[in-house]
């Protein structure tokens, strides 16, 4: 389910970003990542929303990510890490995965994240998981 068509939509206040390559929701506590079907994600990408992520929310908040993989896309796993290195200002994850194929390259993600990764069956789980993290409490 994409987050437009969730109660979520109507009930959180967001801001919606568009690239040709995805859609972005910025909350309050976390953003949700979801890429157009067949993208490759790679770090220009990445450096790109990152940077306005950076100009909305401000360079010293600690924020949550969902990837919701409502489409099929690639990315490099190895991403997680640099985006860590570089910004450090995400303190939880969680993917959203739709299939077992989604759920098998989630797993390989969280395999090569030094911070954990939550698994979620969907956007409704993913959100609640972050509405309810201690950090954020």
């Amino acid at each position: 389910m994409k987050f437009q068509d969730s109660e979520h939509f109507n009930t959180l206040k967001h801001y919606k970003l568009e690239k040709p390559f995805g859609d972005f929701y910025f909350l309050e506590t976390f953003f949700i990542a979801e890429l157009n079907e067949g993208v490759h994600f790679d770090w220009e990408n990445v450096i790109e929303v990152m940077s306005e992520v950076i100009t909305f929310y401000g360079k010293s908040v600690k924020l949550a990510y969902l990837s919701n993989r409502v489409n099929s896309y690639s990315m490099d796993p190895h991403s997680w890490e640099k985006v860590r290195k570089k910004y450090d200002i995400i303190i939880a994850s969680a993917i959203v995965y739709y299939n077992d194929f989604t759920f098998m390259n989630a797993t390989l993600e969280k395999k090569f994240s030094k911070r954990s990764i939550k698994r979620c069956l969907s956007l409704d789980e993913a959100i609640e998981w972050v509405l309810n993290l201690k950090e954020f409490n």
